[in-house]
């Protein structure tokens, strides 16, 4: 059983230690309500551009030199996340060195240079990074079906911004941003694993307390409806790229049912033994990748579907996945289905929980998008309780005529009706 005391800071930064037993491993992450849905119009890209920024050194680790070097000495991996969520920023040592990594992660995440003349030579990374995901077609797909879903809304726009957005981006306009989102409030500080050596004296938050204080932050734009959209970019290619996005009526603010939404998206297209996967692929050998997955914004359940197949087979695979939604929408999931997959589920999470960088992602996610518990193995228990009743319901309200498509290949949106 995690163990877990939350405390909050003087900076309005909330504390919890999710201590896990029997591992020598720590993770310290840190993470606020400050992603891409949190952006404006003008601002597309920023959240993540400043993610890169404060890597370049903080006042005692005053170049990325330090700080890369400083983690490699201590043996940890330091990383960062930016979606439309959150922000996040993540070490991983072993839990002698728990503190020093905090020291480490504090000092360039919560007192960040933002050094003008790093900022010019980041910018041009970025927009290669920009670029790349351009030139692969799966990443393009994902860019597509948010637009399709959600258009001109901040769940529509790329994470990463428009190239012509990093060009113009001041040090001042950077910095406004993470003055504006980074505030305590809405954020979290979270130590999880092995927290023998992460001391209760009070050296531990006045690391954490080199975050300034700021004001609560606006809420961000709701999500709106799904568009019943299609969008198609035309490329002369043997392969398509698939997705497809329906709108559950689901209350994402239930942790139950978003329980049994991921059950509903496992027996759908999240295992080998999935409705998908069976007929998809190893049916009619359509495919060699075809999955479902679900996910849950603050205030909005998305279900997406995907394949990557030969073009020449994309228009069969989309219809046939449309009515394996429609015959579950009619006729509901067997109860072996349901009881195989919420198996497989809750194993599957059990055994991503084995990771303390896992279980710290699982807390920010808990703590800052839906204002809950950060209890591990409450998120165990909750797909174990799911019933096949719920489920039943899930896929009953997943409407099969009302779907964004997006695909890149050699099509016309038209052919996606």
């Amino acid at each position: 059983m995690a163990q877990i005391t939350q405390e909050e800071l003087a900076n309005g930064l909330p504390l919890y230690r999710v201590g896990l037993p029997g591992t020598r491993a720590t993770t310290i992450l840190v993470a606020f309500d400050a992603g891409a849905r949190t952006e404006r119009p003008e601002e597309n890209g920023a959240a993540h551009f400043l993610e890169h920024l404060v890597f370049k050194g903080g006042e005692l680790f005053d170049d990325y030199r330090k700080v890369n070097e400083t983690a490699e000495r201590m043996g940890a991996s330091l990383n960062a996340y930016t979606s439309h969520d959150l922000v996040a920023f993540h070490i991983t040592c072993r839990a002698e060195r728990a503190l020093e990594a905090l020291d480490l992660l504090s000092d360039f995440v919560g007192r960040p240079r933002l050094d003008a003349e790093e900022l010019d030579r980041e910018r041009g990374v970025v927009i290669q990074e920009i670029n790349r995901a351009f030139d692969q077609p799966a990443t393009v797909a994902e860019h597509l079906i948010d637009r399709a879903a959600f258009g001109d809304h901040p769940l529509g726009r790329p994470v990463l911004g428009p190239a012509e957005h990093l060009r113009t981006f001041t040090r001042e306009a950077i910095a406004g941003f993470r003055e504006r989102r980074w505030a305590g409030a809405r954020g979290g500080a979270f130590i999880v694993g092995n927290v023998d050596h992460v001391p209760g004296n009070g050296a531990t938050s006045e690391l954490l307390e080199r975050f300034p204080t700021l004001p609560t932050p606006e809420r961000y734009e709701p999500a709106p409806e799904l568009r019943p959209a299609r969008e198609v970019e035309q490329r002369d290619t043997n392969q398509s790229h698939l997705r497809m996005m329906y709108a559950p009526e689901v209350d994402v603010t239930d942790r139950r049912a978003r329980a049994a939404m991921t059950i509903y998206a496992t027996l759908l297209g999240g295992s080998m033994g999935s409705r998908l996967f069976d007929e998809i692929r190893e049916q009619r050998g359509l495919c060699y990748s075809v999955w479902a997955v679900d996910h849950a914004f603050a205030d909005a359940p998305i279900l997406q579907l995907g394949s990557g197949l030969d073009s020449e087979k994309c228009l069969e695979a989309y219809t046939r996945m449309r009515e394996i939604v429609a015959e579950l929408h009619a006729d509901g999931p067997t109860e072996e289905e349901v009881a195989r997959a919420r198996a497989y589920a809750a194993g599957r999470r059990v055994l991503a929980f084995e990771n303390t960088n896992a279980v710290a992602r699982y807390a920010a996610n808990q703590r800052i998008v839906f204002g809950e518990d950060v209890d591990p193995d409450r998120a165990i228990d909750a797909l174990d309780a799911v019933t096949h009743a719920e489920v039943r319901e899930i896929a009953r309200s997943v409407d099969p005529e009302r779907l964004a498509v997006a695909c890149v290949g050699p099509h016309e949106a038209a052919e996606f009706h």
